[in-house]
């Protein structure tokens, strides 16, 4: 269906739309700030103005919503049916980006942790360990790395760790599997779908 609106309509509304000190961010702050972190947040001199900056823990966090940067199988990142060309040309340059800017911090050395919001909504204990743990480990692993709390490296152009026996359980807790998660994985897969199963 053809887009009813003109350039400059289309420009208004989408400039309405936040594009940080959202809701989930707000919730992911207080909940790392209640931990003891500190952090600075949409640092501009950093690639995709990461959405918390943990410069002590060489870590940054970003909180992805499902719609805009396309969490694979939820049912939040449904397709709008006006103007689907449109939509989809937009979404394929935001995950573009999202990769680009993963693959640019990685080289700098930064950790990268990815919270996505289906999985933010449904934060348990299990979750927040989990993701406190990533954030004090970041200043003392030898190589950067990127985790994914709702999903896999892989959504963003990285390959999964090895699974190994001495590395697993840091796989688990980098793509939200471990065993004690499963009221998490439940309530995530409520959220999305049956298809989310697959990426926690």
């Amino acid at each position: 269906m053809a887009d009813t609106m003109t350039k400059a309509q289309r420009h208004a509304v989408m400039s309405h739309i936040r594009s940080r000190d959202t809701k989930p961010e707000k919730l992911l702050r207080s909940l790392v700030h209640r931990q003891g972190f500190r952090f600075r947040i949409c640092r501009k001199d950093l690639p995709g103005r990461p959405d918390l900056v943990l410069r002590r823990h060489r870590t940054c966090v970003f909180v992805h919503g499902c719609f805009w940067h396309r969490h694979a199988g939820c049912r939040l990142a449904s397709m709008p049916k006006d103007n689907a060309d449109y939509w989809q040309a937009k979404f394929e340059r935001n995950q573009a980006r999202d990769r680009a800017n993963v693959r640019e911090l990685l080289a700098l050395g930064w950790n990268v942790v990815v919270v996505w919001e289906c999985r933010l909504r449904h934060f348990g204990e299990a979750d927040l360990e989990r993701l406190c743990q990533l954030i004090r480990e970041g200043g003392s692993l030898a190589e950067p790395r990127l985790a994914v709390i709702g999903g896999t490296p892989e959504e963003f152009g990285q390959p999964a760790r090895p699974a190994s026996q001495a590395g697993s359980a840091q796989m688990r807790a980098e793509t939200g599997t471990e065993a004690g998660s499963e009221a998490g994985t439940e309530a995530d897969s409520a959220t999305c779908g049956a298809g989310l199963a697959e990426h926690t």
